[in-house]
């Protein structure tokens, strides 16, 4: 396993970083159990969670393994706040009095007196910037949190964080959470090199474009009953036809290996050198092993090049960057309160 700095910081975390979204019940403490120790046997010490993964069961039964374990301080334990917990008018946005509600209730159900690595989930456009770090600053002084960071925001915003932050002298965001994938390369067009210039980590998710990048969908078949583009019509930004002919064009490729393309998939995302961490979001066991393997690839320069000729830097085939940072801001627009409603 690769180690490196997260931002400008002087933490360091694994290049795969472990997403807990898919602990959907407390049932699945059990199977996680065994995700979790595996992964942190492999060499992975940053894990990701989130309030809102169904409404707390990710971060409770996360809690629950990593004190069961004894193993919480081998991790950089990740988790956010600002999208909707519930139903009142509070229960959702980066005002003081939601974010200090929602940090007391993450580390309860985390089991745990910090949080190494909180994200602002989503942007909220109603609270003004000030309020946010100054709440932010009272939680890190408090040593509830140690650094913060950022997801799915636009590099404007995360500027404007940055600059009250150095005038002000309030916590300064260490780390921004995109979608990144070969199928959606938008974040090299401005985020990736603001990032890297601010000292900012860039911790993406979707490496596998929801599963188009591990060859479950193919071109001229539909989707599968139950996966998550079976609602998926012919509109679709994301399940389109050109990402389904990349698909077509990257399959020989990791045959060619010997290895399945989500494997190849996952060894292309740890060549970028821009990138912090790849968030990865195993289901089963077996997908973690898999998923480990590409630690052992090393892909070529004639690989990298066709991937770069299929999709070239900067481009994308499915829309996963723009539609979930500036189509919510186009929408916010007219309706400033929707984004952290959502």
């Amino acid at each position: 396993m690769e180690y490196v700095q997260l931002g400008r910081t002087g933490t360091r975390v694994s290049r795969f970083c472990l997403g807990t979204m898919n602990i959907r019940a407390p049932e699945d403490e059990e199977a996680w159990g065994q995700i979790v120790g595996e992964a942190l046997d492999g060499g992975i010490n940053f894990i990701d969670t989130a309030n809102v993964y169904g409404r707390g069961i990710s971060e409770t039964v996360l809690g629950s393994i990593l004190a069961a374990n004894g193993r919480r301080d081998e991790v950089v334990l990740a988790t956010k706040a600002v999208a909707n917990m519930g139903e009142g008018q509070n229960d959702h946005g980066a005002s003081r009095y939601h974010l200090t509600r929602s940090v007391e209730a993450s580390l309860k159900r985390l089991q745990t007196d910090r949080i190494d690595l909180f994200y602002l989930h989503i942007v909220d456009l109603t609270t003004p910037m000030d309020e946010i770090l100054e709440t932010l600053d009272v939680l890190v002084k408090q040593g509830k949190l140690l650094y913060v960071g950022t997801s799915k925001w636009p590099s404007a915003l995360i500027m404007e964080g940055i600059a009250l932050s150095q005038a002000r002298g309030l916590p300064r965001f260490v780390a921004e959470q995109p979608p990144y994938h070969i199928l959606d390369r938008s974040i090299e067009n401005e985020l990736a090199w603001m990032c890297l210039r601010q000292g900012i980590g860039l911790c993406t998710w979707g490496p596998l474009a929801y599963g188009l990048l591990s060859g479950k969908y193919r071109r001229g078949e539909q989707p599968y009953e139950g996966g998550r583009f079976a609602s998926h019509g012919p509109d679709s930004t994301r399940f389109t036809q050109a990402a389904l002919d990349v698909v077509e064009e990257l399959i020989p490729l990791a045959e060619a290996r010997g290895v399945s393309l989500a494997e190849w998939t996952h060894a292309w995302m740890l060549t970028r050198p821009f990138l912090t961490a790849a968030i990865i979001g195993p289901r089963t066991i077996e997908h973690l092993r898999s998923t480990m393997k590409a630690l052992e690839i090393e892909l070529t320069e004639e690989e990298l090049a066709r991937v770069d000729e299929l999709v070239p830097p900067g481009k994308f085939v499915s829309d996963f960057y723009d539609g979930n940072v500036y189509a919510r801001l186009r929408k916010a627009i007219m309706d400033p309160d929707s984004v952290r409603r959502q």
